[in-house]
């Protein structure tokens, strides 16, 4: 196979070609939510910049196993090796079992994950049904040499290992800088060095999440499920780990030890990471409480909105940006989202209703081209989408009258739409999913306009304006041109 794709690989801190350690098959595993709570604009991300990337693996002819992990226990609060389990504190803030919180918020994340038209993963492994093979990895570890027990926890000896390997290759941290600052906290007095990582922790008696081990009746550390998993599904050596830039440091630095003393070298062979969502210049996340969730987004429900916004224009405003930048949340750049996305959806249904000439007066033959330029360039999504702008203005200068193109290029641009805008970008039309439904739909719309359009030649104007009235009030925007009436949906 060709090896199109260039990527930039967090690890190398370089653009990378991509080249699968098992073409055509790519394993490629992305850290997944910690379901405690509603996915909100920042969980949006990753799942819409790793679900472009899948897309377009599988475009190009990779056959992908895609691996999105559940964390359902032993992501503590804070990050930190102390403090209650995010799960188990909701589940006893709510009075439920944990499972239950896990199921519910679950449930609401697919669902938003579906709006979005993120595709689902291969594999959606949980955490807490994987504790036998974390427990196997701290067994390794273990005997290896790079862990030890204390007080019935098992922690990494950070310092040890960083004797023999590099901790911090892929954050670029600095075990002595770390030491010199490290503060202490309580419990550290287990550990050996204050950088040192909890692999399993004892569960304390009011601890509701625990499973028996050699060492204590506990649960696996946050870093152990994704080492644990990836090697599960991917196997000893996999090709691409995603997630958040917020992750690289400690959890993907975690995991990269974990891998290398307990198998003697590295799984991952590409590290991608996703920038942020900001609002105001702050990350986004429920701990600074300045998040807004999918489901107000979608509602329009939250002080900071001026308005409700589609799941599409989500997606669209995310694509926007280059994966790798930050994003900063505000209502003016969600409308012009808003409007961009309704020029580009408008377009592409002007397509179909085009007539084409003999000729064409317009040159559109390196648009496919220079989109997947762009797209083997990183996944530089915003620079497909100015070319599709550039397509815009072709396809309205002909409906105007002002340009021509042969049947041939007409084909071209309704190819080109289906495969970057729809297929690729993973753009919807915003008409009711599902099958020919779409068609009907839109057959069902101009059906109505077409009997508006003879009331309007019979001059009976009470049906005409009826009709018109009916379909605004419904959400429908009707223009009226020289070829006949038009819509969209608002």
């Amino acid at each position: 196979m060709e090896h199109p794709l260039n990527i930039y690989n967090t690890l190398t801190r370089t653009k990378e070609k991509f080249i699968p350690l098992h073409e055509p098959h790519v394993g490629m595993y992305v850290c997944g939510p910690t379901v405690y709570g509603d996915a909100h604009l920042g969980h949006a991300r990753p799942a819409i910049t790793f679900d472009l990337l899948f897309r377009y693996l599988t475009h190009v002819g990779y056959k992908v196993r895609y691996v999105r992990n559940i964390t359902d226990v032993g992501h503590l609060e804070h990050d930190a090796d102390e403090g209650e389990d995010k799960v188990a504190k909701k589940a006893r803030l709510e009075q439920l079992e944990p499972m239950e919180v896990v199921q519910f918020y679950l449930n609401r994340y697919r669902k938003a994950m579906d709006a979005l038209n993120v595709l689902p993963p291969s594999i959606e492994p949980h955490a807490s049904g994987h504790i036998i093979e974390q427990i196997e990895l701290v067994k390794k570890i273990l005997e290896n040499g790079y862990a030890y027990e204390s007080k019935g926890s098992v922690y990494f000896d950070v310092v040890k290992y960083n004797k023999t390997y590099q901790y911090g290759i892929l954050s670029g941290c600095n075990i002595d800088e770390m030491l010199n600052t490290t503060r202490d906290l309580d419990g550290q007095d287990e550990k050996r060095n204050p950088v040192d990582f909890a692999l399993w922790k004892h569960a304390q008696p009011e601890h509701i999440m625990r499973w028996p081990s050699p060492w204590s009746n506990g649960f696996p550390g946050w870093h152990c499920e994704c080492t644990a998993m990836g090697r599960k599904y991917l196997g000893k050596h996999f090709d691409i780990h995603g997630g958040g830039k917020d992750l690289i440091f400690p959890h993907h630095e975690c995991e990269i030890a974990q891998a290398v003393a307990s198998q003697g070298d590295e799984m991952v062979h590409y590290w991608v990471h996703n920038n942020m969502i900001t609002v105001n210049g702050q990350k986004m996340g429920k701990s600074l409480g300045n998040f807004i969730t999918l489901d107000e987004f979608f509602s329009g429900e939250h002080p900071m909105l001026t308005q409700a916004y589609s799941p599409m224009t989500i997606r669209f405003f995310i694509l926007q940006a280059h994966y790798r930048s930050t994003v900063d949340f505000s209502n003016e750049a969600l409308q012009a989202s808003e409007k961009g996305l309704s020029r580009l959806m408008e377009a592409y249904g002007h397509l179909s209703k085009l007539t084409s000439s003999d000729t064409s007066s317009v040159d559109i033959k390196d648009i496919r081209s220079r989109c997947y330029e762009a797209m083997n360039d990183d996944l530089n999504s915003p620079i497909v989408i100015s070319h599709l702008f550039d397509a815009v203005r072709v396809i309205n200068s002909v409906k105007d009258g002002k340009a021509t193109l042969s049947a041939a290029d007409l084909d071209e641009l309704k190819d080109v739409f289906r495969i970057f805008l729809l297929d690729i970008l993973g753009m919807q039309d915003g008409t009711p999913a599902g099958g020919n439904s779409n068609e009907a739909f839109g057959k069902a719309l101009d059906l109505l306009l077409n009997i508006r359009q003879q009331a309007k030649a019979n001059k009976d104007w009470a049906t005409s304006d009826k009709i018109r009235n009916e379909l605004t009030a419904m959400g429908f925007e009707i223009k009226d041109t020289k070829d006949g009436a038009e819509w969209k949906l608002n």
